[in-house]
């Protein structure tokens, strides 16, 4: 039997053809890849509200920390337009203005920053209501004053005694509670905010 060769029913310009779409159709994976995939419409969404939000803290935060924080001129002064508009619908605009000009801003660090200030505000707030459940319980009972100088030992024991009795006396006179502020005071004076491990404020 004489080996002749089989004749191709494309042709070679037929086979040729199919040898560069096979390529193609291999390749067509690894080029779509490459190519990045649009954020989708709802993360868009999700990320305009969280740079609004941002931007609703910076407009609550104080003017001090807000300088601290070196924003652009113009998300500055639209921060400060912000504060200073009180018709709600216009205040809405100002506030999705806002969110468009972080978009141009690194916000990491603006997160940073706001997110040290919250834990600084809360130590703040926790030690506040520290000192207004001593006070209470000085005007409760007498008896908490033992405790309050066994706690911090360098407590005036004498004054406390006197703010204490004078606050529960304007109290019952109606009049105006000045011991009662002063005894706040020298109670701030007595219990120091937390420094770290060393600190002396302390629950009771």
């Amino acid at each position: 039997m004489s080996n002749v060769p089989t004749a191709n029913p494309l042709g070679y310009a037929g086979a040729f053809v199919v040898r560069i779409m096979e390529n193609i159709m291999q390749e067509k994976p690894e080029n779509e890849a490459e190519q990045p995939v649009p954020p989708s419409k709802t993360r868009r969404k999700k990320e305009m509200h969280a740079l609004q939000d941002m931007g609703e803290r910076l407009v609550q935060l104080d003017l001090k920390h807000l300088q601290e924080l070196d924003l652009p001129e113009a998300l500055m002064d639209a921060i400060l337009e912000a504060r200073r508009i009180r018709a709600h619908g216009a205040r809405r605009r100002q506030m999705q203005l806002i969110g468009k000009l972080m978009r141009d801003v690194d916000a990491s660090p603006i997160q940073e920053k706001l997110g040290l200030l919250n834990g600084i505000n809360q130590q703040q707030s926790a030690r506040l209501h520290l000192l207004e459940r001593w006070r209470d319980r000085l005007l409760a009972d007498e008896r908490t004053l033992t405790e309050l100088v066994q706690t911090y030992p360098g407590a005036d024991l004498q004054r406390l005694r006197t703010l204490m009795r004078n606050a529960n006396s304007e109290k019952l006179a109606s009049k105006p509670p000045r011991s009662f502020r002063a005894l706040f005071q020298e109670l701030q004076r007595i219990i120091q905010p937390v420094t770290g491990s060393g600190g002396h404020a302390r629950d009771e």
